[in-house]
């Protein structure tokens, strides 16, 4: 007889149990919602925000089915679009009072609309993408030629800052165009100062000005050189720019809820940003073209200036006035001060950022500098302990106080400390402030297009019926060519459906267009394992074997060639998923998880069912598996022939 043991029965069992409820959330649909996330880096989102948002709703008389937070921010979930349009409407006005000085991003979304048992064992649908959600695709230029400013104007400063520590005297040292002019007194100091900057700078190849050969060697008779950045350099420089850009767009792209969104690297410099179920089209743009910059200036303490500014008196010229959130004993207070302008430290030099304690025990961030805002920062501390330093995040043109600590002593080596009134909280919070950076390069939109919900549900449909027809074709076929093994072939292709859709949704993977294709072409492969059974044992049966002995056989058999077949596709699937990208990568997931789930649907399901049918009967006749060709008998033999060689 031909029977599993019971553990395998079981296994399998359980294998389409999971698999059904994993496949489930992916039929209840998406509801319709709105998300408000901070619009400044130094807003932070906790439980007073949400119950405003819920105080907000219930005066409009706007119903919600939840209000929820997420991540830095808020999420309320709407029966309709009507009523999440309303409730956009009421949150804008309500938590964005003044015009052109947005505090929280608004956003329309879209949601899963699980039931709250199946997402309470984890139960989520697929991500679908843009050809199938609708959404926005912008295409970004980054402008190159402002990240090599960018690199000039602070390498300038830098080079000034050495000239002044060796104590060598120079005329001019500016940046013009794509690179530094410099000019001395004399040859003499000409040359001792470019042997310092050379040391200091490899980077960049010191010339005189009528040399138009990049990285040629300076010519030591004038008194005037250009530095400009060699070849190498400049590339590295425009693929750092490229890496920091795509990082930061990411990181402003979780403000807006966006599930996997698509920010790939395509040509030397452009960026595509994809944004499936994004409705708000304006909030995307212009929080995409957001700039943030941190900045390190020192505070004014002069006796009874701030005083005078508070009673009504004018703010200093170079001077600005701040507003400073503190928290000390649990409790929450603000303070004002006055901040210069001349920012002495920008977050260029900055190169890490994590939460920590310090020597007491109180919660502190621990900030690490690159070489050179190691030196400057040296500098800045020695010059002014006992002073307070005010660390800003500059954004749309306004600054904003991170924290403002006491300089203690100098701090040589570019790691700083940063302790005070703070919370363990607000010590994560500013680290990752202080690790967010802004933009390595502007970027300007050169492509838009929005693609709507309709559009996607069309793709939806038309995949889905294209997918549900080649399913229903093969199931007939099976069904009339193998008969009864025909129906448990076809019982094992919607398994293996199952499977697939199920493990799809547990990755939480993204399904687009090509995936769909994916899908339709591994049920084509996987029913192509049940053919090779098949036919493996009826050609068991036209040897004579018995019935149960064919069907042990065959599938002992078939094992083999299905194993060797299914690897090779899955290497070559492997290949696009490893060298390919955007759809490519896409079609590559379905189908290498659409092999494996096809091997154990294919050989271990359906022999499972086979056993159930057939395998309990000891006296087996015959077994419904179509009709057995056997060829007949030969008649006649025809003579051997010999054949001659030609010369």
């Amino acid at each position: 007889m031909n029977r599993y043991p019971l553990w395998k029965y079981v296994v399998v069992a359980i294998a389409l149990v999971i698999g059904l409820f994993y496949t489930l959330p992916n039929f209840f649909g998406e509801a319709p919602a709105v998300q408000v996330s901070p619009n400044r880096a130094t807003l932070k989102i906790d439980d007073s925000t949400r119950a405003q948002v819920e105080k907000v709703l219930q005066d409009a008389k706007i119903e919600t089915n939840s209000v929820f937070p997420i991540e830095n921010g808020v999420m309320a979930r709407f029966k309709d679009t009507d009523t999440q349009l309303k409730a956009r409407d009421a949150l804008e006005k309500a938590l964005n009072p003044v015009a052109n000085a947005e505090d929280y991003v608004v956003a329309l979304n879209l949601l899963p609309d699980t039931p709250n048992w199946l997402s309470a064992i984890g139960g989520r649908p697929m991500y679908l993408g843009l050809d199938l959600r609708g959404g926005v695709h912008f295409l970004l230029q980054v402008d190159m030629a402002g990240a090599q400013q960018k690199r000039l104007d602070a390498n300038s400063a830098d080079m000034r800052a050495t000239l002044r520590e060796k104590n060598i005297r120079y005329g001019r040292l500016a940046r013009e165009g794509e690179t530094i002019a410099l000019s001395f007194r004399d040859a003499a100091l000409r040359r001792e100062a470019l042997t310092a900057l050379e040391k200091r700078f490899p980077e960049y190849a010191f010339a005189d000005p009528a040399q138009k050969a990049e990285g040629a060697t300076a010519e030591r008779q004038g008194t005037d050189s250009v530095a400009r950045l060699r070849p190498e350099i400049l590339s590295k420089l425009r693929e750092d720019a490229i890496r920091q850009n795509i990082s930061t767009l990411r990181n402003r792209i979780n403000e807006l809820g966006v599930a996997e969104p698509v920010v790939i690297q395509q040509g030397a410099d452009r960026i595509v940003v994809q944004l499936p179920g994004v409705q708000d089209t304006g909030k995307a743009k212009r929080l995409l073209g957001r700039t943030a910059t941190l900045e390190l200036r020192m505070v004014d303490e002069t006796p009874g200036t701030l005083e005078t500014v508070l009673a009504g008196g004018p703010v200093p010229y170079g001077e600005e006035l701040y507003t400073v959130q503190d928290t000390r004993q649990g409790q929450r207070f603000e303070r004002k001060m006055l901040i210069r302008n001349q920012v002495m430290l920008t977050g260029d030099r900055l190169t890490d950022a994590q939460p920590g304690f310090d020597d007491n025990g109180m919660p502190a961030v621990h900030l690490t500098l690159d070489p050179a805002g190691a030196r400057i920062f040296r500098d800045l501390t020695r010059e002014n302990i006992g002073k307070v330093m005010a660390i800003l995040l500059v954004e749309k043109g306004k600054g904003e106080v991170v924290t403002a600590p006491v300089i203690r002593s100098e701090i040589p080596n570019g790691r700083v400390m940063i302790s005070g009134a703070m919370s363990t909280e607000e010590a994560k919070d500013v680290a990752l402030l202080l690790r967010s950076g802004a933009l390595a390069a502007p970027m300007t939109i050169i492509e838009e297009m929005t693609i709507g919900p309709s559009m996607g549900k069309e793709n939806i449909d038309k995949g889905f019926q294209s997918t549900l027809w080649g399913f229903v074709a093969i199931v007939v076929f099976m069904a009339l060519y193998y008969r009864v093994f025909g129906m448990i072939s076809a019982l094992a292709l919607s398994a293996n459906l199952l499977f697939l859709v199920a493990v799809l949704s547990l990755l939480q993977a993204t399904l687009t267009l090509p995936g769909i294709a994916a899908i339709a072409l591994t049920l084509g492969m996987a029913i192509d394992a049940n053919v090779l059974i098949n036919e493996r044992i009826r050609e068991e049966l036209r040897e004579g074997m018995p019935p149960q002995s064919a069907i042990t056989l065959g599938y002992e058999r078939a094992f083999g060639t299905i194993l060797d077949s299914n690897i090779t596709t899955l290497i070559a699937g492997l290949a696009l998923l490893i060298f390919g990208s955007g759809p490519v990568r896409g079609f590559a997931v379905v189908h290498c998880i659409g092999i494996m789930t096809s091997i154990f649907s294919a050989v271990t399901v359906s022999r499972s069912m086979v056993h159930l049918v057939y395998g309990r009967r000891k006296k087996l006749a015959a077994i419904a598996i179509g009709q057995i060709w056997k060829p007949e008998a030969e008649k006649s033999k025809k003579p051997a022939t010999t054949g001659h060689l030609l010369p």
